[in-house]
């Protein structure tokens, strides 16, 4: 038997990778709004704070969307409140301008917006049409600034919908271009229902560049339906992104999109830059003790990274 489990990964360097890459921790967010058994909300502060003391610089807190829609998520004020006065490593969801009033009576520093690259997912999450709603955003993310806050765009079905089948990445592309019009800092381009390949991984980020949002503008964020998730990660690497999103545990889908399964696994990504020779900062143990205590918690199996290391 190997003794990788102690070791970690053997690290071999692939020319023209990234010395460095952000993983964006949605886990307490993401990983938690699909889930119908509610978290007590303690258990959501202490999710948080572990992660962040693991290393991750950014772990996304909680949403302030309407507690009718994701009643999950309905103690966001409640988890701002027990993560201490300093919140800027703490982002949130907002889904409208009511959602951004109630972050920022709650103390947040930074939040993101979302839209989708589909007519019908638009409808179905958003209850509007996709133009409609992108403007929204556009105005939220307006109102964000003035108030001195960071602003992160989130693009959904950008590989494809359940509904529509496939997605031009130049609609990806212009939908992302709006959102840096309107002045977010990053876009984060969203594999909803899992269905993204390798190939076209870069082909969304040639579209985008294309457009005039370069790759250090772009964050990615995969669910794994079809285990695909850290070969699209690898060809992120490759078309120069540097940022991915990932939850601890692998915990998450979307609750309307129920084709969606998993995010994916923080720890699974960590064990892979590290194979890769690429820093995160992000203590890896940490992250999967968090993970398996969350995924025992909710009954969920653990990651494979998890599996593996027990």
């Amino acid at each position: 038997m190997s003794d990788s489990s102690t070791r970690g990964p053997h690290v071999q360097r692939e020319p023209g990778l990234p010395e460095r890459v952000n993983v964006y921790e949605v886990g307490a967010r993401d990983g938690l709004q699909a889930e119908s058994g509610l978290v007590p909300t303690a258990t959501k502060v202490q999710l948080v704070l572990d992660l962040r003391a693991a290393g991750l610089s950014l772990v996304e807190a909680t949403s302030f969307v309407s507690p009718t829609w994701v009643p999950q998520l309905a103690d966001a004020a409640e988890v701002l409140a027990g993560l201490g006065d300093d919140l800027t490593a703490y982002p949130v969801l907002v889904p409208n301008q009511r959602g951004l009033d109630r972050a920022l009576a709650s103390g947040a520093r930074s939040v993101a917006v979302f839209v989708s690259a589909t007519e019908t997912f638009a409808r179905r999450n958003l209850n509007a049409g996709r133009d409609e709603a992108l403007e929204a955003a556009q105005r939220v993310t307006q109102s964000a600034l003035a108030e001195g806050l960071t602003v992160r765009g989130y693009v959904s079905m950008c590989f494809g919908d359940p509904w529509e089948g496939a997605v031009a990445a130049e609609t990806v592309a212009d939908v992302s271009r709006a959102l840096v019009d309107a002045g977010v800092h990053e876009v984060s381009l969203g594999d909803t229902i899992g269905v993204g390949t390798a190939g076209q991984v870069g082909r969304l980020v040639e579209a985008h560049a294309s457009a005039g949002v370069g790759a250090d503008l772009l964050a990615l964020h995969f669910h794994d339906t079809y285990g695909q998730a850290l070969a699209n990660v690898h060809a992120g690497l490759h078309a120069g992104v540097t940022c991915f999103d990932s939850s601890a545990g692998g915990l998450g889908g979307c609750p309307f999109a129920g084709s969606a399964t998993g995010n994916l696994a923080t720890e699974d990504l960590l064990w892979m830059l590290a194979g890769l020779g690429i820093e995160t900062g992000v203590d890896l143990p940490a992250v999967v003790a968090v993970g398996r205590r969350m995924c025992d918690l909710l009954g969920r199996p653990r990651s494979r990274v998890a599996a593996a290391l027990a």
